[in-house]
């Protein structure tokens, strides 16, 4: 009965150790990726932005989704608006405060599949406040490449500025210079890491 009860154990840690294992290792190739933001000016247009320095890796099960996990790391003295002035605002202590606050992070508690889509579970920390977000994204491949798989993700969320204590704004006629809320896209290439 022992000997049974143990055979028992060592194949559901096996199959636990195993099913853990089958997850893939990526890392985000900054190159051809993109994270992207967009707010609205004056209540107007749509003014767009980027952060030129990231790193992330992705674990990626493709059979057992629940295996997978997102980690990015974002320098926010990279921020670019293609506008000098506008960009050296954002770096202050009205919004970024690069100074203090250096990196933005989103680590995934969790990773479920919805019909087509993923959805990565976890705490996104910005400006010194840490908040529960959910981020929608598609998932493009793994396919086989010269030194390993590859795959592409792109995913959406959009989040409200104030939750994370970034409160400046200016009251005109017709409402506020900036809005509230931020569209963030994100359009990622990673490559496979491979153990050398």
């Amino acid at each position: 009965m022992k000997v049974a009860k143990l055979l028992l154990c060592l194949s559901v840690l096996f199959f636990v150790g195993g099913s853990v294992q089958a997850a893939d290792k990526y890392a985000i190739d900054k190159t051809h990726s993109e994270i992207e933001f967009s707010v609205r000016h004056m209540m107007l247009a749509k003014v767009k932005g980027n952060f030129t320095d990231f790193t992330g890796e992705i674990m990626f099960d493709e059979s057992n989704p629940a295996n997978s996990s997102v980690m990015v790391s974002i320098k926010t003295a990279s921020v670019d608006t293609d506008n000098e002035g506008r960009d050296k605002h954002l770096r202050s202590p009205d919004f970024f405060d690069v100074e203090t606050h250096a990196e933005i992070t989103f680590q995934s508690t969790r990773v479920e599949k919805k019909g087509d889509k993923y959805w990565a579970y976890g705490n996104l920390k910005m400006h010194g406040v840490e908040k529960m977000v959910a981020i929608a994204f598609e998932v493009f491949g793994p396919i086989p490449g010269q030194r390993g798989k590859m795959m592409g993700a792109e995913g959406h969320l959009t989040i409200n500025r104030k939750d994370f204590n970034m409160l400046w704004n200016r009251t005109l006629d017709m409402g506020v210079a900036v809005s509230d809320e931020v569209e963030i896209e994100l359009m990622v290439e990673a490559r496979q890491v491979t153990e050398e």
